[in-house]
């Protein structure tokens, strides 16, 4: 029988962060010129080897002593950002252009690059958008208007993060609904929502430089119409299709990651301060370095500025857990009759009645 009890990774944990997150980006940056088994290779290590050392090592990355700095976690975003941008032509070229490649490779480059889009580049944009450096907030916000979803930098920051738990935040999986309705109400609501924001900080802070949703929605556009000038139809059709891919594996985070979890409305109104208890969390340790301690939300909910390596695992008598692996409960969470099978029975102790 599989040991139950995870130990501790006696790794530098900034090592396995950078070998966990970066060995794909190779894979795949070779397999987009050689084909063969190397895009194979890399999306079956994003996934199926993910899952399964996750599920066979049941090891967890101790959390970080209070006040512990790691000056090379900014680099290692910065590495993966500037990684991105130039992954994402390089797939939009294998798949739409004069490659050489055959149906079932550019098939594999498609898959293999989408899914690290959506389980590394996501989550590394998501840790910059939260940092003090502008220049790594940019490039957060930059990796996100590639991916053609740019309004997340608004909407992310300014309403999940204040409204999470409540019927105000359209990204906060409600109790029994499915994928596919969270999605559609999330990105567009997400999108409405980060926009009033916007425009209401705009005013009371009488800036007048240049609107977030104009860099979000005009940087989109700037992108679509270089594939397009680039590779033609299939070009842009390829770009939406890889964007669109990311961005599904991006609202299903959302969705494991709040679901069915609601804040007690107060007396006056107001709902509760977020605690722990108000996010899903996963203590597995292959799938946590590679979306970069993503899985550990409640202590990013807690402390949204906090770095990665240093974010903690609350206990599980403090806050929920997921019954598998993140990206294992993305996958779970595509077929609506499974979802509910496996999460409703561990939303007894956590879930409040609307």
């Amino acid at each position: 029988m599989r040991n139950t009890t995870p130990g501790h990774l006696r790794l530098p944990p900034m090592a396995i962060f950078a070998v966990v997150s970066l060995t794909p980006v190779v894979l795949l940056g070779v397999g987009a010129f050689a084909g063969g088994v190397l895009p194979w290779l890399a999306l079956g290590y994003m996934t199926l080897f993910a899952a399964l050392i996750d599920q066979f090592v049941p090891l967890v990355m101790p959390d970080a002593p209070e006040g512990a700095e790691f000056p090379t976690a900014n680099l290692l975003s910065t590495a993966l950002a500037i990684a991105h941008f130039g992954m994402l032509p390089l797939a939009i070229w294998a798949i739409a252009g004069d490659s050489g490649l055959g149906a079932m490779g550019r098939l594999a480059v498609f898959a293999g690059f989408g899914v690290f889009f959506g389980q590394v580049s996501h989550p590394n944009a998501h840790e910059m958008i939260h940092r003090g450096d502008r220049s790594l907030f940019r490039l957060g916000l930059w990796v996100y208007v590639t991916l053609l979803i740019g309004h997340h930098t608004s909407a992310h920051r300014h309403i999940h993060h204040r409204h999470v738990g409540t019927d105000a935040d359209p990204s906060t999986a409600r109790y029994g609904e499915g994928f596919p309705g969270f999605a559609r109400r999330a990105w567009v609501g997400s999108f409405r929502a980060g926009l009033a924001a916007e425009n209401a900080l705009r005013k009371v802070s009488g800036n007048g430089g240049v609107h977030p949703y104009a860099i979000y929605v005009g940087g989109a556009l700037a992108c679509l119409s270089a594939a397009w000038v680039w590779l033609g139809w299939p070009g842009l059709l390829t770009y939406v299709a890889l964007a669109s891919f990311a961005q599904t594996q991006l609202l299903l985070s959302d969705y494991v990651q709040h679901y069915g979890l609601r804040r007690t409305l107060l007396p006056n109104g107001r709902a509760e301060p977020v605690a722990a208890r108000h996010s899903w969390n996963a203590p597995q340790w292959f799938s946590s370095a590679m979306m970069l301690n993503a899985p550990r939300h409640s202590d990013h909910h807690a402390h949204p500025a906090r770095p990665y390596p240093a974010l903690r695992l609350p206990p599980a008598d403090e806050a929920p857990r997921l019954p598998y692996a993140l990206p294992v409960m993305g996958v779970i969470a595509l077929f609506p009759p499974l979802w509910r099978r496996v999460m409703h029975p561990c939303l007894t102790q956590w879930r409040i009645p609307a």
